[in-house]
Protein backbone atom coordinates (compact mmCIF):
# COMPACT_ATOMS: atom_id res chain seq x y z
CA UNK A 1 0.00 0.00 0.00
CA UNK A 2 1.50 3.42 -0.85
CA UNK A 3 1.90 6.10 1.60
CA UNK A 4 -0.64 8.71 0.28
CA UNK A 5 -3.53 5.94 0.45
CA UNK A 6 -2.31 5.20 4.19
CA UNK A 7 -2.12 9.41 4.58
CA UNK A 8 -6.02 9.66 4.77
CA UNK A 9 -5.74 7.17 8.07
CA UNK A 10 -2.84 8.86 9.80
CA UNK A 11 -4.10 11.15 12.58
CA UNK A 12 -1.49 13.29 14.88
CA UNK A 13 -1.86 13.33 18.45
CA UNK A 14 -1.37 16.86 19.62
CA UNK A 15 -5.01 17.51 20.23
CA UNK A 16 -5.19 21.21 20.67
CA UNK A 17 -2.08 21.14 22.97
CA UNK A 18 -0.69 23.19 20.63
CA UNK A 19 -2.90 26.23 21.38
CA UNK A 20 -2.24 28.36 23.24
CA UNK A 21 -4.81 28.17 26.39
CA UNK A 22 -6.11 31.29 27.96
CA UNK A 23 -4.77 30.15 31.98
CA UNK A 24 -0.84 30.39 30.06
CA UNK A 25 -1.34 34.07 29.98
CA UNK A 26 -3.60 34.75 33.03
CA UNK A 27 -0.88 32.69 34.61
CA UNK A 28 1.73 34.75 32.96
CA UNK A 29 0.09 37.91 34.21
CA UNK A 30 -0.16 37.01 38.00
CA UNK A 31 3.75 36.41 37.89
CA UNK A 32 4.39 39.25 36.48
CA UNK A 33 2.26 41.22 39.49
CA UNK A 34 3.80 38.54 42.05
CA UNK A 35 7.18 39.46 41.14
CA UNK A 36 6.49 43.50 41.20
CA UNK A 37 4.85 42.70 44.79
CA UNK A 38 8.05 40.92 46.20
CA UNK A 39 10.43 43.26 44.85
CA UNK A 40 8.41 46.01 46.19
CA UNK A 41 8.16 44.46 49.62
CA UNK A 42 11.83 43.29 50.14
CA UNK A 43 13.13 46.18 48.44
CA UNK A 44 11.25 48.47 51.68
CA UNK A 45 12.19 46.39 53.98
CA UNK A 46 15.68 46.66 53.22
CA UNK A 47 15.28 50.49 53.17
CA UNK A 48 13.20 50.63 56.35
CA UNK A 49 14.88 47.73 58.17
CA UNK A 50 11.36 45.96 58.19
CA UNK A 51 12.25 42.05 59.37
CA UNK A 52 8.30 41.51 58.61
CA UNK A 53 8.37 43.48 55.27
CA UNK A 54 11.80 41.42 54.20
CA UNK A 55 9.83 38.15 55.44
CA UNK A 56 6.92 38.81 53.60
CA UNK A 57 9.08 39.70 50.52
CA UNK A 58 10.58 36.28 50.31
CA UNK A 59 7.64 34.25 50.89
CA UNK A 60 5.79 36.19 47.43
CA UNK A 61 9.06 35.53 46.05
CA UNK A 62 8.55 31.36 47.18
CA UNK A 63 5.15 31.83 45.74
CA UNK A 64 6.44 33.66 42.04
CA UNK A 65 9.14 30.88 41.91
CA UNK A 66 5.20 28.12 42.04
CA UNK A 67 3.73 30.63 39.38
CA UNK A 68 6.52 30.49 37.35
CA UNK A 69 6.68 26.19 37.23
CA UNK A 70 2.93 26.46 36.05
CA UNK A 71 3.83 28.79 32.96
CA UNK A 72 6.32 26.70 32.15
CA UNK A 73 4.28 23.69 32.13
CA UNK A 74 1.95 25.56 30.14
CA UNK A 75 5.02 26.68 27.28
CA UNK A 76 6.62 23.17 27.84
CA UNK A 77 3.24 21.46 26.58
CA UNK A 78 2.25 23.73 24.19
CA UNK A 79 5.86 24.15 22.36
CA UNK A 80 6.31 19.74 22.40
CA UNK A 81 2.35 19.24 21.52
CA UNK A 82 3.51 17.50 18.13
CA UNK A 83 6.41 15.49 19.66
CA UNK A 84 6.72 12.01 18.11
CA UNK A 85 8.49 11.44 21.32
CA UNK A 86 5.13 12.12 23.78
CA UNK A 87 2.62 9.00 22.60
CA UNK A 88 -0.33 10.79 23.50
CA UNK A 89 1.08 14.58 23.06
CA UNK A 90 1.47 16.58 25.92
CA UNK A 91 -1.56 16.92 27.88
CA UNK A 92 -0.48 15.24 30.86
CA UNK A 93 2.30 17.86 31.31
CA UNK A 94 -0.58 19.88 32.96
CA UNK A 95 -1.26 17.56 35.37
CA UNK A 96 2.47 17.54 36.45
CA UNK A 97 2.56 21.17 36.60
CA UNK A 98 -0.55 20.77 39.08
CA UNK A 99 0.65 17.93 41.13
CA UNK A 100 3.87 19.80 41.39
CA UNK A 101 2.68 22.78 42.56
CA UNK A 102 0.17 20.96 45.23
CA UNK A 103 3.52 19.78 46.63
CA UNK A 104 4.86 22.93 47.04
CA UNK A 105 1.41 23.79 48.66
CA UNK A 106 1.89 21.26 51.20
CA UNK A 107 5.26 22.27 52.21
CA UNK A 108 4.37 25.91 52.39
CA UNK A 109 1.68 25.12 54.66
CA UNK A 110 3.67 22.98 56.94
CA UNK A 111 6.73 26.23 56.92
CA UNK A 112 3.53 28.05 58.54
CA UNK A 113 2.73 25.56 60.81
CA UNK A 114 6.52 25.49 62.16
CA UNK A 115 6.78 29.21 61.69
CA UNK A 116 4.00 29.48 64.02
CA UNK A 117 4.59 26.77 66.49
CA UNK A 118 7.95 28.95 67.02
CA UNK A 119 5.88 32.73 67.51
CA UNK A 120 4.04 30.39 70.05
CA UNK A 121 7.36 29.36 72.15
CA UNK A 122 9.23 32.46 71.23
CA UNK A 123 6.87 35.64 71.31
CA UNK A 124 7.93 38.60 68.96
CA UNK A 125 6.75 42.30 69.36
CA UNK A 126 4.66 43.35 66.74
CA UNK A 127 4.70 46.45 64.82
CA UNK A 128 1.17 46.22 64.06
CA UNK A 129 0.14 49.50 61.94
CA UNK A 130 3.13 48.19 59.83
CA UNK A 131 2.62 45.30 59.28
CA UNK A 132 -1.49 45.58 58.95
CA UNK A 133 -0.30 48.00 55.88
CA UNK A 134 1.65 45.31 54.28
CA UNK A 135 -0.94 42.61 54.71
CA UNK A 136 -3.73 44.84 53.31
CA UNK A 137 -1.49 45.50 50.34
CA UNK A 138 -1.04 42.11 49.65
CA UNK A 139 -4.35 40.89 50.17
CA UNK A 140 -5.55 43.24 47.48
CA UNK A 141 -2.64 42.11 44.93
CA UNK A 142 -3.74 38.41 45.54
CA UNK A 143 -7.25 38.83 45.47
CA UNK A 144 -6.84 40.60 41.81
CA UNK A 145 -4.61 37.61 41.13
CA UNK A 146 -7.12 35.13 42.04
CA UNK A 147 -9.60 36.32 40.13
CA UNK A 148 -7.63 36.79 37.23
CA UNK A 149 -6.94 32.88 37.56
CA UNK A 150 -10.27 31.88 39.12
CA UNK A 151 -12.84 33.61 35.93
CA UNK A 152 -13.31 30.50 34.40
CA UNK A 153 -14.55 31.92 30.95
CA UNK A 154 -12.22 29.77 29.11
CA UNK A 155 -13.46 27.25 25.86
CA UNK A 156 -11.58 24.73 25.22
CA UNK A 157 -12.23 22.54 21.97
CA UNK A 158 -12.17 18.73 22.21
CA UNK A 159 -10.00 17.32 19.42
CA UNK A 160 -10.82 13.67 17.41
CA UNK A 161 -8.44 11.71 16.20
CA UNK A 162 -9.16 12.65 12.46
CA UNK A 163 -7.99 16.77 13.89
CA UNK A 164 -11.78 18.15 14.10
CA UNK A 165 -12.77 19.93 16.66
CA UNK A 166 -15.68 20.26 18.63
CA UNK A 167 -16.50 23.62 19.70
CA UNK A 168 -19.23 22.97 22.56
CA UNK A 169 -16.75 21.25 25.27
CA UNK A 170 -16.25 23.29 27.90
CA UNK A 171 -12.71 22.20 30.39
CA UNK A 172 -12.93 22.67 34.14
CA UNK A 173 -10.09 19.85 34.44
CA UNK A 174 -7.32 22.24 34.13
CA UNK A 175 -4.94 21.24 36.95
CA UNK A 176 -1.76 23.49 36.29
CA UNK A 177 -4.20 26.48 36.26
CA UNK A 178 -6.14 25.27 39.62
CA UNK A 179 -2.88 24.79 41.37
CA UNK A 180 -1.70 28.07 40.14
CA UNK A 181 -5.12 29.59 41.34
CA UNK A 182 -4.72 28.15 44.80
CA UNK A 183 -1.35 29.24 45.58
CA UNK A 184 -2.60 32.77 44.76
CA UNK A 185 -5.58 31.81 47.44
CA UNK A 186 -3.04 30.66 50.08
CA UNK A 187 -1.22 33.71 49.82
CA UNK A 188 -4.33 36.08 49.60
CA UNK A 189 -5.97 33.78 53.06
CA UNK A 190 -2.74 33.98 54.71
CA UNK A 191 -3.45 37.77 54.61
CA UNK A 192 -6.49 38.30 55.60
CA UNK A 193 -6.44 35.85 58.87
CA UNK A 194 -2.91 38.02 59.54
CA UNK A 195 -5.16 40.97 58.97
CA UNK A 196 -7.75 39.49 61.41
CA UNK A 197 -5.39 38.43 63.73
CA UNK A 198 -3.09 41.54 63.66
CA UNK A 199 -6.41 43.60 64.18
CA UNK A 200 -7.25 41.52 67.66
CA UNK A 201 -3.81 41.65 68.34
CA UNK A 202 -3.70 45.98 68.13
CA UNK A 203 -6.73 46.41 69.76
CA UNK A 204 -7.75 43.44 72.34
CA UNK A 205 -4.31 42.65 73.49
CA UNK A 206 -4.65 38.69 71.82
CA UNK A 207 -1.16 38.53 70.75
CA UNK A 208 -1.69 34.67 70.57
CA UNK A 209 -3.41 35.22 67.39
CA UNK A 210 -1.11 35.65 64.95
CA UNK A 211 0.06 32.13 65.23
CA UNK A 212 -3.07 30.61 66.20
CA UNK A 213 -4.60 32.30 62.82
CA UNK A 214 -1.19 30.78 61.43
CA UNK A 215 -2.03 27.49 62.35
CA UNK A 216 -5.66 27.85 60.61
CA UNK A 217 -4.18 28.96 57.11
CA UNK A 218 -2.08 26.04 57.14
CA UNK A 219 -4.81 23.49 57.61
CA UNK A 220 -6.68 25.06 54.79
CA UNK A 221 -4.10 24.94 52.78
CA UNK A 222 -3.53 21.16 53.76
CA UNK A 223 -6.33 20.43 52.03
CA UNK A 224 -6.42 22.36 49.11
CA UNK A 225 -3.03 20.69 48.35
CA UNK A 226 -4.47 17.51 49.18
CA UNK A 227 -7.42 17.91 46.91
CA UNK A 228 -4.75 18.72 43.88
CA UNK A 229 -2.30 16.19 44.67
CA UNK A 230 -5.53 13.35 44.41
CA UNK A 231 -6.77 14.56 41.35
CA UNK A 232 -3.44 15.19 39.58
CA UNK A 233 -2.06 11.76 40.45
CA UNK A 234 -5.16 9.68 39.21
CA UNK A 235 -4.27 11.49 36.00
CA UNK A 236 -0.67 10.58 36.21
CA UNK A 237 -1.06 7.02 37.44
CA UNK A 238 -3.66 6.37 34.40
CA UNK A 239 -6.58 5.96 37.17
CA UNK A 240 -9.83 4.08 35.08
CA UNK A 241 -12.18 6.35 34.36
CA UNK A 242 -15.38 4.89 35.85
CA UNK A 243 -18.36 7.22 34.26
CA UNK A 244 -16.76 6.95 30.65
CA UNK A 245 -16.54 3.31 31.35
CA UNK A 246 -19.94 2.83 31.98
CA UNK A 247 -21.37 5.20 29.52
CA UNK A 248 -19.25 3.00 26.47
CA UNK A 249 -21.07 -0.48 27.81
CA UNK A 250 -24.33 1.23 28.13
CA UNK A 251 -23.25 2.61 24.37
CA UNK A 252 -22.16 -0.81 22.44
CA UNK A 253 -23.39 -3.85 24.68
CA UNK A 254 -26.43 -5.24 23.65
CA UNK A 255 -27.80 -9.34 23.99
CA UNK A 256 -25.16 -10.31 21.17
CA UNK A 257 -22.44 -7.98 21.81
CA UNK A 258 -20.63 -7.33 25.14
CA UNK A 259 -17.32 -5.50 25.70
CA UNK A 260 -14.40 -8.18 27.43
CA UNK A 261 -11.90 -6.06 28.03
CA UNK A 262 -12.23 -1.66 28.53
CA UNK A 263 -9.33 0.71 29.51
CA UNK A 264 -10.23 4.44 29.24
CA UNK A 265 -7.87 7.02 30.79
CA UNK A 266 -7.01 10.77 30.77
CA UNK A 267 -4.25 12.33 28.39
CA UNK A 268 -4.97 15.70 29.09
CA UNK A 269 -7.44 18.20 30.18
CA UNK A 270 -10.72 16.99 29.10
CA UNK A 271 -9.31 14.59 26.99
CA UNK A 272 -9.49 10.86 27.01
CA UNK A 273 -7.75 7.51 25.30
CA UNK A 274 -9.58 4.18 25.49
CA UNK A 275 -8.81 0.81 24.32
CA UNK A 276 -11.78 -1.40 23.83
CA UNK A 277 -12.20 -5.14 23.33
CA UNK A 278 -15.75 -6.11 21.84
CA UNK A 279 -16.80 -9.58 21.41
CA UNK A 280 -19.79 -10.27 19.17
CA UNK A 281 -21.87 -12.88 17.66
CA UNK A 282 -22.20 -10.63 13.92
CA UNK A 283 -19.31 -8.54 14.63
CA UNK A 284 -19.34 -5.05 12.28
CA UNK A 285 -16.24 -2.84 11.63
CA UNK A 286 -14.26 -1.31 14.26
CA UNK A 287 -14.91 1.83 12.69
CA UNK A 288 -19.01 1.22 13.27
CA UNK A 289 -18.02 0.78 16.86
CA UNK A 290 -15.52 3.69 17.14
CA UNK A 291 -17.88 5.71 15.36
CA UNK A 292 -21.29 4.81 18.13
CA UNK A 293 -18.36 5.19 21.00
CA UNK A 294 -17.17 8.54 20.07
CA UNK A 295 -20.73 10.23 19.10
CA UNK A 296 -21.93 12.08 21.96
CA UNK A 297 -18.40 11.75 23.83
CA UNK A 298 -16.05 14.41 22.36
CA UNK A 299 -13.84 14.27 24.94
CA UNK A 300 -12.61 10.54 23.95
CA UNK A 301 -9.99 11.74 21.04
CA UNK A 302 -8.63 8.81 20.70
CA UNK A 303 -10.06 5.44 20.61
CA UNK A 304 -8.82 2.01 19.60
CA UNK A 305 -11.34 -0.62 18.77
CA UNK A 306 -10.18 -4.91 18.69
CA UNK A 307 -13.29 -6.46 17.47
CA UNK A 308 -13.78 -10.71 17.99
CA UNK A 309 -16.10 -13.04 16.38
CA UNK A 310 -17.70 -15.28 19.12
CA UNK A 311 -16.39 -18.60 18.58
CA UNK A 312 -19.99 -20.20 18.77
CA UNK A 313 -20.62 -18.19 15.35
CA UNK A 314 -17.40 -18.06 13.87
Amino acid sequence: MHDEHIAQWHHDHAFGQDQKRSGEKRTLIVVGLTLVMMVWEIAAGLVYGSMALLADGLHMGSHATALGIAAFAYAYARKNATNARFSFGTGKVNALGGFTGAILLAGFALFMVIESVDRFMNPVVISFNGAIFVAVIGLIVNGVSAWILGDDHDHSHAYHEDGSRNHHHHSHHDHNRQAAYFHVLADALTSLLAIIALLAGKYAGWNWMDPVMGIVGAILITRWSWTLLRTTASVLLDEQQASIVQDIKRTVECEDTHVSDLHVWSIGPNLYAAIVAIVAHYPQSPGHYRDRIQTGHSSLVHVTVEVESCPSHS
